[in-house]
């Protein structure tokens, strides 16, 4: 039985130097940072050279990196702490109705405090309402988020429009699905967050880069570690390991999501010829150099009507198939799709909607493979008709 996995989006497998490195840091130069002997040192020139990876992959100075737990972590980072030191200049906050859990429980939790948010939708293809973000932009827009690329459908947002029409406010996006797999570099954010789990690297990982001049507020207070941003002990073998695949990420880059673009393709076709009553919530076009309004080449959304994705989830999984359903940080509640429901599908869609996931590693061999046992796990469960 082949093991094909393809819930890329929710985690990736290290890279074999990820690893290396991260053991090199907890066997050897296991030493505290903010020690001042040899071991000491060692860790924070680890530290300081992760830094310089991850800013180079992110288009940001080292000095405007902060390492911290995770994309969530950075998130919440990044809306408290630029709420609350900007709550001088106004109280509202824009972002869109497509924004991964880590935003919107933010956003929630932010409007209880008394700041008033927004919420800017989407098309049936989740492209972002330009005009409506236009007339929601005011002089008390503090800040505006809105992610790089959608983590359940792929559909790349526009920035760079964004950027444009942002005014005075601070505009943060969240590039956690578009790290390694569209270019991150150019985009004209103020505040960008991202994780390592999503580019080969370890779990318990991710940053935030904050340009030169805003002032945001720390959550975590204590030793003052990452120039008092986040303080407490650095996960070191972790950053190492992030700056280690933030090295990858950024080189080869264009290749890497020419190879995913091409899987991505392969299976799409395969779909549409072989498997009938289909919806593709995708965008079907990639945008290789990260186009507004095209989709990531590393994730594809389709519904299969007359389905229950969850069961032929399950049922691809006794074949050695990994896939989802939706949000794997959103995938334990109960509940229907909050991304899939703005773009308007219907119930009976959104029950039969599948996520497949990309990485390098993916091959057309493996996707014959995925399409023969798709093919037949759908058709045996619309055997049932139960749902036709």
């Amino acid at each position: 039985m082949m093991h094909v996995f393809l819930d890329n989006s929710s985690t990736t497998k290290q890279y074999g130097k990820v690893t290396s490195k991260m053991l090199h840091f907890m066997e050897s130069d296991f030493g505290n940072p903010s020690s001042l002997h040899s071991m000491g040192l060692s860790a924070e020139r680890a530290i300081k050279e992760a830094r310089k990876s991850v800013g180079d992959a992110l288009g940001f100075d080292p000095s405007e990196v902060c390492f911290t737990s995770g994309g969530t972590e950075a998130a919440n980072l990044a809306f408290f702490g630029a709420a609350n030191g900007r709550k001088r200049r106004g109280n509202k906050i824009i972002t869109s109705v497509a924004e991964h859990p880590a935003v919107l429980e933010c956003c929630k939790r932010l409007s209880d405090m008394g700041f008033e948010v927004s919420y800017i939708g989407v098309d049936e293809k989740c492209r972002l309402d330009l005009e409506m973000l236009r007339s929601a932009v005011c002089d008390k827009t503090i800040l505006i988020s809105a992610m790089h690329v959608n983590n359940e459908v792929g559909t790349i947002f526009q920035v760079d429009e964004i950027a444009g029409i942002k005014g005075n406010a601070v505009f943060h996006t969240d590039a956690v699905q578009s790290l390694g797999k569209i270019p991150v570099g150019a985009v004209k954010a103020d505040i960008v967050t991202v994780s390592a789990h999503k580019i080969h690297g370890p779990k318990g990982a991710g940053a935030i880069g904050i340009r030169k001049g805003l002032n945001v507020e720390p959550l975590i207070f204590g030793g003052g570690q990452e120039k008092g941003l986040r303080s407490g002990t650095e996960n070191v073998p972790a950053i190492a390991g992030f700056g280690a695949a933030a090295e990858i990420a950024a080189s080869g880059g264009r290749s890497r999501a020419e190879s995913m673009a091409n899987v991505r393709r392969y299976l799409l076709e395969g779909i549409k010829a072989e498997v009938v009553d289909i919806k593709i919530n995708s965008v079907e076009e990639v945008g290789i150099d990260g186009e507004s309004g095209y989709c990531s080449p590393s994730i594809l959304n389709v519904s299969f009507l007359g389905t229950r994705g969850e069961v032929i989830l399950h049922s691809l999984e006794s074949e050695g198939i990994f896939v989802s359903t939706g949000a794997a940080c959103s995938s334990n509640k109960k509940g229907k799709s909050s991304v899939l429901t703005a773009m308007g599908l219907s119930d009976k869609e959104i029950e039969g909607a599948l996520r497949f996931s990309f990485s390098e590693f993916n091959t057309t061999d493996e996707m014959d493979y995925v399409l023969s046992k798709l093919k037949e796990r759908v058709g045996s469960f619309r055997k049932l008709g139960s749902y036709r």
